[in-house]
């Protein structure tokens, strides 16, 4: 059986942001808006996020997975516009999105993602909700929502004890079948910012622990991470991606995207990444190569 390919992007922010009528700059939003102006707009391009999707789709992964961050201030206005780059990245069978804390940076609009989203969104049973389980073949691809309107300044993210629950059940579930579990979600598992950071983290840890996963994916810090976990039967690795649309600025890398092959090893698993990412004249290169299983 031929391996199975895995890409993941995160953090897409889609540029150009349209522009906000006044009613709409409140709030958090007005602090959010001003640092697009007078800062990310210079460095989120379109171009760039263009140049990344395209090599994706050249190498025609199995399945892609983008963990959040579509958005940038939740506008009415940004979802119709992400929702067609989205379906120009792939059909909802090919791909799997989940939503980070800019895709619900206020209440007013926090239904939209799911709402405009939901069959990249949904379980294999047609159901909407977190967690999402999708099988595609030999991988059980677990998605699950960091995502809640917190206040300005804070851009931190919780599972919540009822998704923690359900969480529970659908790990317990697929630790005897076999199967190579991903799980995706938008906040790292480790963070030393306390603004930026999972506040029910340890909780979600414990799950991991007792039950296990093969492989984390997650967004939001813009750098390339691999974090390891403790698991059931060795360490989980934790991989996240810098921004799919991002020049480099600062300690931030410029955009690039996870490419996992993923094939039967034995008894096990094998599982190697190669990391893709933008280099001079908006060309794509390979950045690195490692085994991680």
């Amino acid at each position: 059986m031929a391996p199975f390919t895995l890409a993941h992007l995160s953090d897409p922010h889609l540029p150009p942001m349209p522009k906000p009528r006044l009613i709409e700059l409140a709030g958090k939003r007005a602090l959010g808006y001003v640092n697009w102006t007078r800062n990310r707009h210079r460095y989120q391009r379109r171009e760039v996020l263009d140049a990344l999707v395209a090599d994706v789709k050249a190498l025609a992964p199995d399945h892609i997975a983008v963990t959040g961050d579509l958005v940038n201030l939740a506008l009415e206005a940004e979802f119709a516009p992400a929702r067609a780059w989205l379906d120009g990245v792939g059909p909802p069978d090919r791909v799997t999105t989940i939503p980070g804390n800019h895709d619900a940076y206020v209440r007013a609009t926090f239904h939209r993602f799911g709402e405009t989203f939901a069959p990249y969104l949904a379980s294999d049973d047609g159901s909407v909700g977190f967690p999402a389980l999708r099988r595609r073949g030999p991988l059980a691809l677990i998605s699950l929502s960091t995502a809640v309107p917190t206040l300005p300044l804070m851009a931190t993210g919780t599972l919540g004890r009822d998704q923690l629950a359900a969480l529970d059940q659908v790990l317990e579930r697929l630790a005897a079948e076999g199967v190579f579990r991903v799980l995706l979600v938008h906040h790292p598992l480790k963070s030393d910012a306390r603004q930026k950071r999972m506040t029910d983290a340890a909780d979600l840890l414990a799950l991991l622990k007792r039950h296990g996963v093969e492989l984390v994916l997650h967004g939001h810090d813009h750098i390339h991470s691999t974090m390891w976990f403790e698991g059931p039967n060795g360490n989980i690795p934790a991989i996240g991606v810098p921004s799919a649309s991002a020049l480099a600025h600062g300690r931030y890398p410029a955009a690039a995207y996870n490419l996992f092959t993923i094939e039967k090893d034995n008894a096990g698993w094998r599982c190697e990444q190669t990391v893709r990412g933008l280099g001079s004249g908006f060309q794509i290169r390979e950045i690195k190569h490692a085994r991680l299983i």
